[in-house]
């Protein structure tokens, strides 16, 4: 039985390393779709890894082009590996099985931005999740999902080089159950939380004259500690703003 037909919507380096699963699998894509412009990452990486197969950039795959490209392909499944794109009503109706999106968190926690942030300063369940996609955002059934630990030494940093690794192995397991067109549907759990990405700034600025437990001043800072200066906490002083990122190790031995 042939693997089912597969649009791969790729990005950042998970995106070559899932991708790299999959040829493993001896299971090549139809195409690729491939994000254009600043939120590109090892685009030009993915390309060459299967040069012989056809690829949409940016917003062409919303065109009328790229969709009447994709239904002529009939695919069984779209993929959404950290794509930074909405998929649009008309193309998530396209494949035959349906569109799956990987997502650094364990739903209905974190849906939305900076998974691993929220999740340390709301002290939420973490993990990552396969899902099936929706008009919502992140609000489809569950395929696979496994949690993780968030530890006290975890910033957003270092918790999502972690979770990364955990969507990988993920991935490999879902592969299987894909190819043989078995991978669950599960309703999500009621409740969980939502993020925008412009929501971040709301716990940046430290109030220098506020008076905070430390527990609660750590939890920001582990929060805002990201590989991104402009997301770190900050304060200000004489109209200058100062950034800071925290550092945390774990002392071993006994206390």
């Amino acid at each position: 039985m042939h693997n089912p037909r597969l649009v791969y919507a790729g990005n950042r380096r998970i995106g070559i390393e899932g991708l790299k699963l999959f040829l493993q699998s001896d299971w090549k894509p139809s195409v690729l779709i491939l994000p254009k412009g600043k939120s590109a990452e090892f685009t030009d990486d993915m390309k060459a890894l299967v040069p012989d197969i056809p690829v949409l950039e940016g917003v062409e795959f919303r065109s009328a082009r790229g969709v009447k490209k994709l239904k002529s392909l009939n695919p069984d499944y779209i993929l959404s590996v950290h794509f930074p794109y909405l998929i649009p009503p008309e193309v998530l109706g396209i494949p035959v099985i349906g569109t799956l999106n990987l997502h650094p968190a364990f739903l209905p926690y974190n849906r939305g931005w900076h998974t691993p942030s929220w999740a340390i300063y709301d002290c939420t369940p973490y993990g990552a999740t396969l899902h099936w996609v929706d008009e919502g955002i992140d609000t489809g059934d569950i395929a696979m999902q496994r949690e993780m630990e968030v530890s006290p030494d975890d910033t957003a940093h270092s918790l999502y080089q972690r979770v990364l690794r955990l969507e990988i192995e993920l991935l490999r397991e879902a592969i299987p159950f894909m190819s043989s067109r078995s991978l669950l549907r599960s309703p999500q759990a009621s409740g969980g939380s939502s993020h925008r990405k412009e929501e971040l700034q709301s716990i940046q600025l430290l109030g220098l004259a506020k008076e905070k437990p430390i527990g609660e001043i750590l939890k920001i800072l582990r929060a805002l500690t990201t590989n991104r200066w402009n997301e770190a906490a900050f304060f200000e002083v004489d109209g200058l703003r100062y950034r800071v990122r925290i550092e945390i190790r774990e002392e071993k031995g006994d206390l």
